[in-house]
């Protein structure tokens, strides 16, 4: 009991300071425009940023609470970061071309496949390595199909696709640990 007690009051203190982190990201751009015209975040700059570090915080705090095994959390976080990296970088300038190039929409089929086969697996650990393996095939697959356009563009995507690749890696670790 005293050791749950404990283990509970370090998790809250590392949440505690993710969501502080999130809040320290979104004062950031604040305080670099007022020391620099390079920065110019909008109203709506600032309400994306807050609704991708939310959903990423709310979804991190699910998946902590769904295991204990710091395998499965540590897949889910690489899951999180692959997605974030999508959903930023296409926002902030675009991972084939520019922000505006329609080709980008095409990496966020990476993250739905990853939803669905989440949703399909119920959130077990050998239905998510599949997944996230998925996911980062589809994004290889995205990524190198815009090597034409962008073959800086096209590498860096792909190369980010690692993050999916370690996430099921990790998933698959989780299922063995839990077999065991």
């Amino acid at each position: 009991m005293a050791e749950m007690a404990q283990r509970k009051g370090r998790g809250s203190i590392v949440r505690t300071a993710l969501w502080s982190l999130a809040a320290l990201l979104l004062l950031a751009p604040v305080v670099a425009m007022r020391f620099t015209d390079e920065v110019n975040w909008t109203a709506s700059d600032f309400l994306f940023a807050g609704i991708v570090f939310g959903t990423i915080g709310l979804v991190a705090e699910l998946i902590v609470r769904r295991s204990g095994s710091v395998a499965y959390r540590a897949a889910a976080g690489f899951a999180l970061a692959a997605a974030f990296v999508i959903v930023w970088a296409n926002g902030a300038v675009g991972m084939i071309g520019d922000e505006g190039n329609a080709y980008n929409l095409w990496f966020y089929a990476a993250i739905l496949v990853a939803l669905a086969g989440a949703l399909a697996a119920r959130m077990r650990a050998s239905g998510m390595a599949l997944a996230t393996l998925a996911a980062g095939i589809v994004q290889v697959g995205v990524a190198l199909g815009g090597l034409s356009a962008d073959p800086q563009g096209a590498w860096i995507s792909a190369a980010f696709a690692s993050l999916w690749l370690v996430s099921a890696a990790l998933f698959l670790s989780a299922d063995r640990e839990r077999v065991r």
